[in-house]
């Protein structure tokens, strides 16, 4: 009964208290509009209606105005009102356009349809040069709906998500809006001050539906949706696309408005279909209504997402401006279905903005002060698109709750609930106290149990406390590692503590210790759960692993914006291990293990080098060139530039070592960028190299080891840094080095072409490596292979074939990829 009173009093508030002229658009037939473009004739100053049809338009002095309602597919109306007092109520009744055909010249030879998108395509790039620069108004409003969520997902309690779910087990578990004043400037400078963001049930969070991450231009080649997807004016369109003229009608000012319907020629390329409207004479858009499905995105839960876009001409600036947008989506995984939108609203253009030179930086998103804290009454004179009943409820019900759901009893009684204590936690068990924001627990041994020929079967268990301070803006995590070897008969053990400072540079401080065993080369190139299988199942065992003692202080932070830098001192006591058993589950009557000493797998019993003490120092740099980012008034969020490469400096140095021939010192580079090529498909490359001094008789354990691959399964999204081929220790040097990956996925450009295999919608992956050391001839890798593979919303597999080379061939293989491995 309170929750409704309260909805009557914000529904009313938000309709009368602050609303200047408000009204409802419907059609001849009574039907309410929704996302109706309504605005004062002459102006920028606009807004929408809203699913049920309603508006308001904030209108500040009396006086008469020409409101014009326009609306896809029915007549531009236009309506004088008379104000002499506000609330002013002004409906609208639309009627439906008429499309024709009749006017159009058919030419036999040429489908009319291609003759206008010929001419769109000609003026793309005129058309994307028109708005030089420009100020707006930003408003939008988001929100996502679950459907049908069980009570428990792979054995693990859902519960009711917050609250967000009713008894169907249904709900609206995001519903958000902002308001942002962005500015603009050709070609791609696009910046923007937040002045309000509000999130249903959350007075501290900040919405993610931003200008910034909705632009959407479609007159550039590509629109980036996960993949980049080709538009329907992009310059090679009509590889993509058939085109069909489904009529014309003429708008309010007298254009001719061409009616295109779009349709992709293969149905799984990277491409939308719908329909665009285009100007005639001036070939642009006068609005769009474009649709993609999950599977051509290559974004597995999605199953569709539908863009629509309408524009205005303005005859003082002789161009036409993007007023409105909505972003629908559909989603479904293991069950659980759902969807969401995002519209967003742009008003009060100014296309003769003076910008001065540093208006422009790498800043991309602020935030005025308290932008999450504005009011009620903020929000109801401020907001352009009414909200529905379902957002008022949605608001008043979340907003009433969450303080309830902040109290110490509220949070304390769910902890008692959670807390409990079952059999089943006797694998592991969490427990939290919510209202101080801390939590303790262990994981499961059966998480960590593993085979391996120095330790024979092991386990282990992790111990951990974690609290968190300002939001997850300050934490502090303590980690407890034991683990225990059946066959060598020993207890190892790490702590670690690790303090996040702030949330804006992300200065941490690490400080850890304790013995541990460690793979030769720390990349880990082999996991613990592949090398089990591979030696219990195979007979090959593959990691070669030390034992290590150590006490280690590190430290990093981001310095100024793109450069990271991080230091650690630590003392290490190195110590080799031996195989301790032979144990197999299908023994190979033409194989046995090998030994421990990566140096020589025949070197049973013989230590790959001296048990000695040393300490360590390392020092490194990040740099990510042209780096963007979003400040959030606690946080900053770092973009990557892809026009420009990431650069990766270290030093690494070992002294005061028990063995002096093991001391040494090391210099090493990486430069690495993602490059996207449009419909062309997306680039990647990575550059090593690095040099040692004064390092010619250095423990084997300090050398320079490459990531190699002898179990054919591939677990990472790419292959840029990984020879899929090559033994793991095969090429580790303590002389300079290099090493050079590359990969192209074609992302549909070459087998969405080919009739039969481009309705299986995988992607061509090439790639190429290549690794110099200053004591081998150059080793080099080519690949060729199959990615997205797998079905429906399962699409987590690879198939490469491997071809390697040294001074000539030397092998090839086969390598299958699980990216769910990663």
């Amino acid at each position: 009964m309170k929750h409704k009173l309260l909805l009557t009093v914000f529904l009313i508030s938000s309709l009368f208290s602050y609303a200047q002229i408000i009204g409802t658009v419907t059609s001849t037939k009574s039907e309410p509009l929704a996302f109706v473009n309504i605005y004062i004739e002459g102006t920028y100053t606009g807004t929408t209606s809203n699913d049920n049809g309603r508006y308001e338009l904030n209108i500040t002095q009396p006086g008469t105005y020409t409101v014009t309602f326009k609306y896809l597919g029915f007549k531009t109306l236009k309506k004088t009102a008379e104000i002499s007092k506000f609330p002013f109520t002004l409906d609208a009744s639309l009627e439906e356009n008429k499309i024709s055909l009749d006017e159009v010249t058919v030419n036999a030879e040429e489908n009319p349809a291609d003759i206008i998108m010929r001419k769109a395509i000609a003026n793309r790039e005129k058309n994307l040069g028109k708005i030089k620069n420009y100020t707006a108004d930003f408003y939008s409003r988001g929100f996502i709906k679950i459907e049908n969520v069980p009570e428990k997902i792979f054995g693990q309690e859902v519960g009711d998500l917050d609250g967000n779910l009713d008894s169907t087990r249904s709900g609206m578990i995001y519903l958000s809006e902002t308001i942002s004043k962005i500015k603009y400037s050709y070609p791609d400078q696009l910046s923007e001050h937040i002045i309000a963001s509000k999130i249903s049930g959350n007075d501290s969070g900040f919405s993610f539906n931003t200008a910034v991450s909705a632009d959407f231009n479609f007159y550039q080649n590509t629109i980036e949706l996960g993949n980049q997807i080709v538009s329907p004016i992009a310059n090679y369109a009509f590889n993509y696309y058939r085109f069909k003229l489904e009529g014309i009608f003429y708008d309010d000012n007298g254009n001719l408005i061409n009616q295109i319907k779009v349709i992709p020629k293969r149905e799984h390329d990277r491409i939308f279909s719908g329909t665009v409207y285009i100007v005639e004479d001036d070939w642009s858009f006068y609005a769009l209504e474009l649709d993609i499905t999950g599977e051509q995105a290559q974004i597995p839960a999605t199953e569709l997402i539908s863009i629509k876009q309408s524009f205005s001409y303005s005859e003082q600036d002789k161009l036409w401006s993007l007023m409105s947008q909505s972003i629908d989506f559909e989603y479904g995984f293991i069950g659980i279905t759902g969807n969401g939108r995002f519209h967003a609203v742009y008003s009060e253009y100014d296309f003769t903005p003076e910008f001065s030179k540093d208006a422009f930086t790498n800043e991309i998103l602020t935030f005025e002060k308290e932008a999450n804290k504005k009011d009620a009454i903020f929000w109801d004179t401020k907001r352009p698109v009414l909200l529905t009943e379902e957002e008022a409820t949605d608001y008043v019900k979340k907003d009433s709750v969450q303080t309830v759901r902040k109290s110490k009893k509220y949070l304390d009684s769910t902890d008692v609930v959670s807390n409990k204590f079952t059999l089943g936690n006797l694998l592991g068990y969490n427990y939290q106290n919510s209202y101080n924001d801390w939590n303790i627990g262990y994981g499961s041994p059966l998480e960590k149990i593993g085979f391996n020929t120095v330790q024979g079967f092991n386990t282990g268990m992790n111990f951990y406390y974690s609290k968190n301070i300002d939001d997850f803006n300050r934490y502090y995590r303590i980690n407890a590692d034991i683990e225990y070897g059946f066959s060598d008969e020993r207890f190892r053990s790490t702590l670690s503590f690790r303090y996040k400072f702030n949330d804006i540079k992300r200065p941490f401080l690490t400080l850890s210790g304790g013995v541990k065993t460690q793979q030769f080369n720390a990349n880990d190139p082999i996991s613990k759960a592949e090398n089990s299988g591979f030696s219990l199942f195979s007979e090959r065992n593959y990691l070669k692993i030390y034992e290590k003692s150590f006490a280690q202080i590190g430290y990093s932070q981001e310095v100024v914006n793109g450069l990271r830098m991080n230091a650690s001192m630590a003392y290490e006591r190195r110590q080799p291990l031996f195989n301790t058993t032979d144990q197999v589950w299908y023994p190979k009557a033409d194989r046995a293990y090998t030994s421990n000493n990566p140096l020589d797998e025949t070197a049973y019993g013989i230590a790959p080098f001296e048990t000695h003490h040393m300490l360590k120092f390392i020092l490194g740099a990040q740099i990510n060139f042209g780096q963007k980012y979003f400040s959030y008034p606690d946080s900053k969020w770092n973009i990557p530039n892809r026009k420009f490469p990431t650069l990766y400096l270290g030093y690494e140095k070992g002294f005061a070592s028990s063995v002096s021939d093991y001391n040494f010192n090391e210099v090493s580079a990486r430069l690495s960028q993602g490059l996207s090529l449009g419909n062309k498909g997306y680039f990647q490359y990575n550059l090593k190299g690095g040099t040692f001094f004064d390092s010619d008789n250095i423990a084997f354990t300090d050398y320079k080891h490459f990531n190699g691959n002898q179990i054919n399964v591939g677990t990472a999204d790419s292959y840029t840094n990984v020879f899929n081929n090559l033994p793991y220790y095969a090429f580790s040097t303590n002389k300079s080095y290099s090493e050079f990956h590359a990969e192209h996925d074609f992302r549909g450009y070459i087998l969405g072409k080919i009739p039969l295999l481009n309705k299986l919608n995988f992607n061509l992956v090439v790639g190429a490596h290549n690794l110099s050391t200053q004591d081998r001839k150059p080793y080099q890798e080519y690949s060729i292979g199959l990615d997205n593979l797998g079905w429906g919303t399962f699409r987590f597999l690879r198939l490469d074939y491997v071809r390697s080379y040294q001074s000539g061939f030397v092998n090839d293989a086969i390598i299958f990829g699980i990216k769910l491995l990663n």
